[in-house]
């Protein structure tokens, strides 16, 4: 019974020591704050560069009137109809664009070129992160997989007419997009090298 005892103490006292043996592990959640504050110093928006108001956009064609109108739907734009003269045959129909009041105070202007600017609808973040190399512990840097998203849309972005006139919208919130980064240790915690998105 003696024996028994002493072999269960000696037991737990081994099983923990070794849990001790884990500390060194590489912290996955510490690769996920490096790479959300990588996220938080960039805006997201709708367009991939910034451009200028007032603008205007043939009519005719809707790959260039669908974005400005569904943030005239959205009340960040207004909307006025005219008519362009052309040399020799005539004219057309177009649409002018201008920031309304609504728009103004969501709007990002580029301070680099007057004005010009963006609509930006808010930050990634990191979701989950799925897996990193390699696995030891020690390493100075990582490569790792994870998935991210647009953390939470203003209401103006947020509706199917926005997320089908710019669709990197609806692909930024629905938290699938996968990415890898490059990961290396400084004095300061893991900063972010590179980033490579996915599909």
């Amino acid at each position: 019974m003696q024996k028994s005892l002493k072999f269960l103490l000696l037991t737990a006292i081994g099983a923990g020591a070794c849990a001790g043996c884990h500390k060194n592990a590489v912290d996955p959640s510490a690769f996920k704050s490096a790479l959300n504050s990588y996220y938080s110093g960039k805006q997201e928006c709708v367009w991939t560069s910034p451009i200028k108001f007032p603008a205007q956009a043939d009519t005719g064609k809707e790959d260039q009137t669908m974005g400005y109108d569904a943030l005239t739907d959205a009340g960040l734009l207004v909307r006025q109809t005219a008519e362009k003269g052309r040399f020799l045959i005539g004219s057309k129909q177009v649409n002018n664009y201008d920031l309304s009041d609504k728009g103004r105070s969501m709007w990002t202007a580029d301070t680099t070129q007057p004005g010009f600017g963006n609509f930006c609808f808010g930050h990634l973040s990191v979701n989950t992160v799925d897996g990193y190399t390699p696995s030891d512990p020690d390493a100075a840097q990582y490569t790792v997989n994870y998935h991210y998203g647009a953390s939470s849309l203003p209401d103006w972005a947020n509706s199917a007419e926005m997320k089908t006139a710019f669709p990197r919208i609806a692909a930024e919130s629905d938290g699938q997009r996968a990415a890898t980064a490059h990961l290396v240790k400084s004095d300061t915690g893991w900063q972010v090298t590179d980033v490579a998105p996915g599909s």
